[in-house]
């Protein structure tokens, strides 16, 4: 008992640490919980024909993709991968789902430059 009137203001700081750091790695969580059910419900409306309600979420998801992780993006790629044709020749600038795919291949391409600079500088000092 002695040991935490003595450490106190202490333990009371590491409490509060711990309880912030909780609720930070749960914000993030959430935070790709929320894209995750955003990229699924547009999916869904567009592939269903609401096409006014699909937009609206197909603006939302645009101006979010440079905040993107990379995870998050190619878990997005891969997503609609299944529902694009990538080596299509026709003209997808009406289809939603496909100016969503071509964004998010646009974002991973800027962001593997990076990474891929950085793995080549990480390889040169290995050797």
């Amino acid at each position: 008992m002695r040991y935490f009137s003595a450490n106190r203001y202490q333990l009371i700081f590491l409490a509060l640490l711990v309880l912030c750091s909780v609720m930070v790695v749960r914000q993030f969580e959430a935070r790709k919980e929320q894209h995750v059910k955003m990229r699924e419900s547009f999916l869904l409306l567009y592939t269903r024909g609401y096409k006014p309600q699909a937009e609206n979420l197909y603006h939302k998801l645009i101006n979010d993709a440079y905040k993107l992780s990379i995870e998050q993006l190619q878990n997005d790629s891969s997503r609609l991968l299944l529902l694009v044709d990538p080596g299509s020749t026709e003209s997808n600038s009406s289809n939603l789902i496909w100016n969503y795919y071509w964004t998010v291949n646009k974002e991973l391409e800027k962001r593997d430059e990076t990474i891929l600079k950085q793995a080549l500088r990480l390889a040169d000092e290995v050797k």
